[in-house]
């Protein structure tokens, strides 16, 4: 070889070294006062945690030097004073927008796409930072969130890793109806091609949102609180069509989340083979028995009264006249259907309905959850393990083990004595970057 060509090799060498220490991640070292490394198991004393390429590399007891790790200036995170567990994870969000009644129905007439994805972006930011360094967005009308998750994903922008349902799917006068409550010649332009009435239109909704890119479907059975159409809320879609959408979704390799108020459509989405039920108020004796034979996960979104009871404190007529009972109702019956499900055994996935509660109160959710029955380790059990079984990620995410994505978070208190702490979060790792 000649001197050109050893020059040429040693200047190709040198650039690609010079590449690889420029894109990677420094070794991170956490030391935990005190660690849950995973909700069904015990409390741990002190801890070291070893972060490489935003996996977990190495979990050992006590405080390990950085030299008898063999570590060279790793960075250090000093948690030596607090709690720390696994991030969190809400299995139904909306992060663009946390406005609801009548002034969300002006909203989705006045504010473009790009000002929404500005929304969903201070949305992302303020979850991650309460500690839910993982979601599953459960509908958006434009798009917004499948490109906020991209955008995430390959480090533009700060946010909980997303799993995205494009747009909702709905029967025609359903829940998802976006035309509901407008005048009737403005239908024409609020429809988002995400309704469908018959088992053939319900499967080509479904395979329109699988040309998107989403990560799950999500579908309504029955009518919802926050419809604009006094129609109730009990099924307002056929089996066939609720079959056609979760056979369709199968076929694609995706999980399909339900939303159902209704014991009937409770049932009827079960019996089609629903992975989850939103919000499951009006669950009876035999909606327990299908979950126990389905194995379907149950996300009571709680907190969505939390939005309700502070939107009506500060304006009484803030949802219209078809609304506002609903709200009400939901109001006094919220929390019934989770003791329930926890008292039969159903499996419970932590979810909140961020959104039509604020976005970054997320954890209010676990006082809810408590309040209603479950046991604070119950509930970081829904929102950790069993969230990430729901979300088809438990290799991922959901505990703090070798080999599974680095996110991490701290608190001040023992959340398994009071999940109150876990409202004010002090520090966050999201696969292995400490977030600001």
């Amino acid at each position: 070889m000649n001197r050109l060509n050893l020059l040429r090799l040693a200047l190709v060498v040198a650039l690609s070294s010079g590449s690889a220490a420029q894109t990677s991640a420094p070794t991170t070292v956490i030391y935990a006062g005190h660690a849950l490394l995973r909700a069904d198991q015990a409390l741990r004393g002190e801890t070291t945690i070893v972060i490489e390429q935003g996996k977990i590399k190495e979990v050992r007891s006590g405080f390990v030097s950085a030299e008898t790790l063999g570590l060279s200036n790793p960075q250090i995170i000093d948690w030596k004073q607090r709690y720390v567990l696994p991030g969190l994870i809400d299995s139904h969000v909306h992060l663009t927008s946390d406005k609801a009644g009548i002034e969300a129905q002006l909203d989705a007439v006045t504010k473009s796409p790009a000002a929404k994805a500005f929304d969903a972006q201070v949305n992302a930011g303020k979850t991650v930072r309460a500690g839910f360094t993982t979601v599953r967005n459960l509908g958006d009308a434009d798009g917004v969130t499948l490109a906020l998750r991209d955008a995430i994903r390959d480090g533009k922008v700060i946010g909980p890793r997303i799993m995205d349902a494009g747009t909702s799917i709905s029967a025609t006068s359903g829940h998802m109806d976006h035309s509901l409550g407008y005048r009737e010649e403005l239908h024409e332009y609020l429809d988002h091609g995400n309704l469908c009435d018959g088992a053939a239109e319900c499967r080509k909704v479904v395979r329109k949102q699988i040309a998107r890119g989403v990560d799950v479907i999500k579908f309504a059975t029955t009518g919802g609180v926050n419809s604009r159409i006094g129609l109730g809320l009990g099924a307002q879609m056929f089996d066939d069509e609720a079959r056609a959408i979760v056979e369709t979704a199968t076929l694609y390799g995706k999980k399909v989340a339900v939303h159902a108020h209704g014991a009937d459509g409770i049932a009827m989405a079960l019996k089609a083979g629903a992975h989850s039920i939103e919000h499951g108020t009006l669950l009876d004796d035999e909606g327990l028995r299908l979950f126990k034979s389905s194995g379907a996960y149950y996300v009571p979104t709680l907190s969505t009264v939390n939005g309700y009871i502070e939107r009506l404190k500060n304006n009484p007529n803030a949802y219209s006249a078809e609304v506002k009972p609903k709200i009400l109702w939901r109001i006094e019956i919220t929390g019934k259907a989770l003791k329930k499900a926890h008292d039969a055994g159903v499996k419970i996935a932590f979810g909140t309905d961020a959104g039509v509660s604020l976005h970054g109160r997320n954890a209010d959710e676990f006082t809810l959850m408590v309040k209603h029955g479950m046991s604070p380790k119950d509930a970081l059990i829904a929102a950790t393990l069993n969230a990430a079984d729901l979300l088809g990620l438990q290799n991922e995410i959901g505990s703090l083990e070798v080999g599974k994505t680095a996110d991490v978070i701290a608190v001040g208190g023992n959340p398994l004595e009071d999940v109150r702490t876990l409202e004010s979060v002090l520090g966050v790792v999201r696969a292995g970057q400490l977030v600001n």
